[in-house]
């Protein structure tokens, strides 16, 4: 099968589902909506002749040229085939049975999803033997970031961004609902070009000009590309975007701080003796500092939120495969549910093009944890990333009127409050308890006291929204008993809002209580590093297993994306460096990781470059101890909290073997997903077939194995790939999951000069008599200095019978 019949195949597959009726939230009604007419691989490697050809296609349709031009919204001509136009569901249909018209998609809509981080991944700029100087920091990598998905920050706001080095694209979600976006804040000195060389010859993208932005001044051998796309937006929308009503900018500014923050996560400059508020003091980084950054902003402020329209997510991937990125980073996130997420948020479509050129592309995991199936970007050509905390803490002192003082986690820089009068919400036995987001501006009583409140593990949003309120009305500070969490909420500097654990307030409640006066005293928050303090997968990190095809593992691995302190847009020009968290602050660690690996193998492929961070991650923190995962109750970590396990890129660099995988690969993983002949062959114009045995979806070459439904025992294949030393000889381990017994063939790989892959038999076996949850394990290849791990996990499926 060619090159081209491949992807137009793949795409096929993933777009005959998205024919369903689209309908936009609050935007205005009208009679025509933006379609998206896909036509598949590229015609002719001419841009001009393609478009021009989309042009003649629409003309056909709406009967005049000016018509056409009036309709046309986007001409995808670089990454695929195909347009976006404005049209009436009459028009859609007739476009649709065009004999070179694959299909016609409704436009969709998404939403957005260090001084220490990089030191606590063994990647201290200060060390000359590991990957970050290896790889010479990067150099010479293009990351583009679309900055896009679901994401709680910490007192930084989201938006969309491109990264450095390698090219990766990137979207998010803010904390404050009033001011959200994306893009980059080019003045930041973590974007600086000192020490560059000249931009990379292979680059193609462009910095475009826009309201509080000039290309000119703003661009540089750093930051060598910035655009924004809005068309697909304001076509539905049905009028121009408003961008003084909206607080954005119709550019690659960014408006909001997010952009800016993930950009500089993945690849920004050094920056020396950088904190908040005197809070978590250090030099702030890139993980790849000297790669090159390019953003694609695709994502606005509207109704109070981030709106990113599906047409400019594609459109941006288009252009970015033309630029010539090597990474792609991206955060955007539909909301739950989302079964058909893989196949109707463009992401799937736009990075599997991508990848077929190389590209890697990483994805936020999203933020809907810590329930099970809340895992988003499941395609397994994608690497979905879910967000861990790192050895960093912020503890505070309260202090009780009799003396006692416990330590609670904020990010408190105010004064010390002295004792003030401590308060709590009473309500008369037989009605429910007030919880902390019940708390509102009518609650005048609050005024010059302190206050305790219990959360009821509601959206952390909404906790946030009641400490705004009473701030207002002149409370003073507020203690916030919750579930154990390293995630803090977000309040204002000078405003003491401060966690404890149920039982630490549950001892501050009774004091208050059982005292005529009750006093509290709030000390400002201090900066600890190390242990004690714990490595946890975040409780906001979405879970396993997938929804949409349970036997892919997602998330692939967790990187940190807790209290990450990043550049941002200073709105207040003494606050340049904030606080973020949230999956889309893990995904640029892995963005800016892919980045350094892409320039130590500039021949691995995005599947090899995969296998080796999931087969190198950490399974407990970098000094050894266990990563737990936070939730309702806190548990041990397992794959479905954090896939391979927390990324380990120095290990990644060398992993001995690697689960590679290309096109082919992909195409049984749709033929083992049951897409059907007949839209096969007519994508590709003549007979193409998956085999007449449908594919085992269990075989697809990933570096984990999963088996939703075991019942007595099965048998997968799996491919390595020696990337190690020439004469090597590997021996496999195995930790069966409980229940399960496992037999690998051969169990000795025995690679040399002539023998660079093997395949081996993976034998699962269940003594299970009943239908069991999930259990986990691993297979470990080892030659003595390489450990090449997958986790392994197994349900068994006992199938009930019905006489």
């Amino acid at each position: 099968m060619s090159s081209n019949k491949t992807l137009s195949l793949v795409f096929l597959c993933l777009l005959s589902f998205l024919n369903e009726e689209h309908t936009v939230l609050t935007l205005a009604e009208a009679k025509s909506n933006v379609y998206i007419v896909y036509m598949g691989t590229r015609q002719h490697d001419d841009p001009e002749l393609l478009a021009e050809t989309h042009h003649t296609m629409l003309t056909s349709v709406l009967g005049s040229i000016e018509a056409s031009a009036q309709a046309m919204v986007y001409s995808y001509k670089h990454g695929f085939s195909g347009f976006a136009a404005k049209l009436t569901k009459a028009q859609a249909q007739a476009i649709s049975e065009l004999p070179t018209v694959l299909q016609v998609i409704p436009n969709r809509f998404h939403k957005l999803q260090t001084t220490r981080s990089w030191d606590y991944l063994q990647l201290s700029s200060y060390s000359t033997t590991n990957v970050l100087h290896k790889s010479k920091m990067g150099n010479g990598v293009i990351i583009g970031l679309i900055d896009t998905g679901t994401v709680p920050l910490l007192s930084v706001n989201m938006c969309t961004r491109v990264l450095c080095a390698s090219v990766c694209i990137h979207v998010s979600h803010q904390t404050n609902p009033n001011r959200w976006s994306a893009g980059i804040w080019p003045e930041s000195q973590v974007f600086r070009d000192e020490g560059l060389g000249p931009i990379p010859s292979r680059w193609r993208g462009i910095c475009e000009s826009g309201e509080l932005f000039n290309a000119r001044k703003t661009c540089n051998r750093k930051l060598i590309g910035a655009r924004y796309f809005i068309k697909g937006l304001q076509a539905e929308y049905g009028q121009p975007y408003n961008s003084t009503e909206y607080q954005d900018s119709l550019s690659p500014r960014d408006s909001s701080g997010h952009g800016t923050s993930t950009s500089s996560i993945a690849c920004g400059s050094f920056v020396a003796n950088v904190s908040y508020n005197g809070l978590g003091v250090g030099t702030v980084r890139g993980g790849a500092p000297l790669a090159r950054l390019a953003m694609y902003k695709v994502c606005w402020n509207l109704y109070g939120g981030g709106v990113c329209a599906g047409a400019d997510i594609l459109k941006a991937f288009d252009e970015a495969i033309h630029d010539g990125v090597d990474v792609l980073s991206l955060s955007i996130a539909p909301d739950l549910p989302f079964s058909d997420v893989e196949i109707h948020n463009g992401i799937s479509i736009g990075a599997f093009h991508a990848v077929a050129k190389g590209i890697t592309v990483v994805c936020a995991a999203g933020n809907a944890g810590p329930s099970a199936q809340t895992i988003q970007n499941t395609s397994p050509w994608i690497i979905t990333v879910a967000a861990s905390t790192i050895d960093r803490s912020f503890p505070t002192p309260i202090t009780l009127g009799n003396n006692w003082t416990t330590m609670g986690q904020a990010m408190f820089t105010g004064k010390d409050t002295g004792f003030i009068n401590l308060v709590y919400p009473e309500v008369p036995e037989l009605l429910s308890p007030r919880y902390c987001e019940s708390l509102t501006p009518n609650d005048t009583w609050l005024a010059g006291n302190v206050a305790l409140c219990f959360t009821s593990n509601s959206n952390q949003y909404a906790v946030e929204d009641a400490a705004w309120s009473v701030k207002d009305i002149g409370c003073l500070g507020l203690i916030i008993a919750i579930n154990p969490r390293r995630s803090l909420h977000s309040c204002d500097d000078n405003f003491p809002c401060v966690q404890v654990s149920y039982e630490i307030g549950t001892q501050i409640l009774y004091y208050l209580r059982s005292t005529r006066n009750p006093l509290v005293r709030i000390r400002p928050s201090k900066t600890h590093l190390g242990r004690p303090v714990s490595t946890n997968v975040a409780y906001f990190s979405s879970r396993g297993p997938s929804s949409i095809s349970p036997a892919i593992l997602k998330p692939d691995v967790a990187a940190p994306g807790v209290h990450i302190l990043a550049a941002a847009s200073p709105h207040n020009p003494e606050i340049a460096y904030k606080f973020g968290s949230g999956t889309s602050m893990a995904t640029p660690h892995v963005s800016g990781i892919v980045a350094l690996l892409k320039s130590l193998h500039p021949d691995w492929s995005p599947a090899a470059i995969k296998s080796a961070l999931v087969t190198t991650a950490w399974t407990t923190d970098p000094s050894g101890e266990p990563v737990f995962a936070e939730g309702e109750p806190m548990k041990l970590a397992d794959p479905f909290d954090y896939g391979g396990g927390i990324v380990n890129s120095n290990r990644a660099a060398d992993p001995g073997l690697v689960y590679d995988m290309g096109t082919a690969d992909y195409i049984q993983y749709l033929c083992a997903m049951g897409n059907n002949n007949s839209s096969i062959s007519q994508l590709t114009e003549h007979p193409t077939f998956c085999p007449i045995k449908q594919p085992s979806i269990l075989d697809v070459n990933l570096p984990s194995i999963t088996i939703p439904t075991l019942g007595n025992s099965t048998t997968i294949t799996r491919t390595v790939t020696n990337v190690g030393a020439v004469n090597s000889r590997y021996v496999a381990i195995i930790e069966p999951p409980r229940g399960i017994t496992i037999a690998v063939k051969p169990h000795i790989l025995i690679f040399n000069s002539m023998i660079k892959t093997i395949s081996f038999t993976v034998r699962v076996s269940s003594s299970q008599k009943v239908t069991t949850g999930y259990s986990f394990g691993s297979l470990t290849w080892t030659d003595g200095v390489h450990t090449v791990r997958s986790p392994l996990s197994v349900r068994t499926e006992i199938v009930e019978s019905y006489d």
